[in-house]
């Protein structure tokens, strides 16, 4: 990890990608993310929504949290650490991973990549180290911070991989999701997984910084020849909702940032009890989450269609129109591309079942007067948005 001595004279740090960003603004939201400058919104929230859903857009990834883990005990640490059965990872792929408490309550989710035997990188949305630190007592390995020295770029959208192609890296039309190849962009080594926080067909590019106005470069190269929008945060928030995908902190409460008992919540509690593998053997908080998946389900994270087209906002989800409140909307957006409200909602079961008759009461202000309206909601088990072109290999070419 590399910080400049002087770094605390500038509130936020600058990605290596700033100044790219800077020409690209017109609006010029910006908002900090783990201690970075980053894009709120770069053109139009419109123009980079529908640049991942119809084009190519290219967001900063670089805040993002990263940890290099390696040694001989690297395999047994992690499988330690993870509740996923790590068994069938294998180098050259990538996976998505939670890790726990002793009480099974969520510490954060993260993908983790293999890049060699012994050699791993895991990138969480939230500061791990001393939690990867504290459960790495007695095992063989090491643990650096590679935030600040791996710098990252998500390339999402239908025409991603025709983008990239075009952009001369050679070698993307047989990886395959969740997999990883370190190639060439502008005589730069890169590191591309075909991964991504949309739903859609996407990369990510992972890079020295040096490397970093190159790569940017080469991509923006083939600008004219397709669409390519820089994207900002409140578009990637529109898209992963879409997508069913959670965010810590936002949709539900993390263990270690959690003050009053009964706010955090498990792996079962927000939808993520298929990345827990009891029987692969003891791993932090298994005691717990077995004993929980033996009761009824009491809570679960659900993702609601909303009738109508108000905005949700924070809302509380009622039994009945007029019932017993059950639940309270985490986050919301409006779909243009399935014109529907969509919500991510944590919601009391009943008798272990969910509840039937969903209804959200939204409180809206229309001419300075404030109006409440009530909307029936419906339970999706799958992801709002999920289409064909996310998973071909190779991609389609256009």
């Amino acid at each position: 990890m590399s910080i400049t001595p002087d770094h605390f004279r500038q509130a936020l740090q600058r990605t290596p990608f700033h100044d790219r960003f800077v020409d690209h603004s017109v609006n010029e939201e910006w908002m900090a993310w783990n201690t970075y400058k980053v894009a709120r919104i770069v053109d139009k929230i419109s123009t980079e929504y529908f640049a991942v859903r119809s084009g190519c857009a290219v967001m900063d990834l670089t805040p993002m949290e990263k940890y290099r883990i390696s040694g001989s005990d690297a395999y047994a640490y992690l499988d330690r650490l993870l509740t996923r059965d790590l068994s069938r990872l294998r180098p050259g792929r990538v996976t998505y991973v939670v890790w726990c408490n002793d009480e099974g309550k969520l510490i954060d989710d993260g993908t983790l990549f293999q890049l060699d035997d012994t050699d791993y990188r895991l990138c969480s949305q939230h500061h791990q180290l001393d939690w990867l630190l504290m459960s790495a007592e007695g095992f063989d390995v090491s643990i650096t911070v590679e935030t600040h020295d791996v710098a990252a770029l998500a390339v999402q959208g239908p025409t991603s991989f025709s983008v990239l192609a075009t952009a001369d890296i050679d070698g993307l039309e047989d990886l395959k999701p969740f997999g990883i190849k370190n190639l060439q962009c502008n005589n730069a080594p890169v590191t591309v997984s075909r991964t991504g926080y949309t739903g859609d067909l996407g990369y990510e590019l992972w890079m020295q910084p040096n490397d970093a106005l190159a790569v940017w470069d080469a991509i923006f190269g083939v600008q004219g020849q397709y669409d390519i929008h820089a994207m900002g945060l409140n578009a990637l928030e529109m898209v992963r909702i879409e997508a069913g995908f959670i965010m810590p902190g936002f949709d539900f409460n993390t263990a270690e940032s959690t003050v009053r008992n009964g706010y955090e919540r498990s792996p079962f509690e927000v939808g993520l009890g298929w990345v827990v593998n009891l029987g692969k053997g003891h791993f932090t908080g298994r005691r717990a989450l077995k004993a929980e998946q033996s009761r009824p389900v009491q809570r679960r994270l659900e993702k609601l269609v909303v009738e109508g087209n108000k905005p949700v906002g924070e809302s509380f989800v009622y039994s009945g129109k007029d019932g017993q409140q059950v639940g309270e909307i985490k986050c919301t957006t409006w779909s243009p591309i399935l014109k529907a409200n969509l919500a991510l909602a944590d919601i009391e079961y009943q008798n272990g079942q969910l509840p039937s008759d969903l209804w959200v009461r939204i409180d809206y202000q229309r001419e300075l007067k404030w109006h409440s309206t009530w909307a029936k909601c419906e339970a999706h088990s799958k992801p709002f948005y999920m289409p064909e072109h996310r998973s071909l290999t190779p991609p389609a070419q256009f």
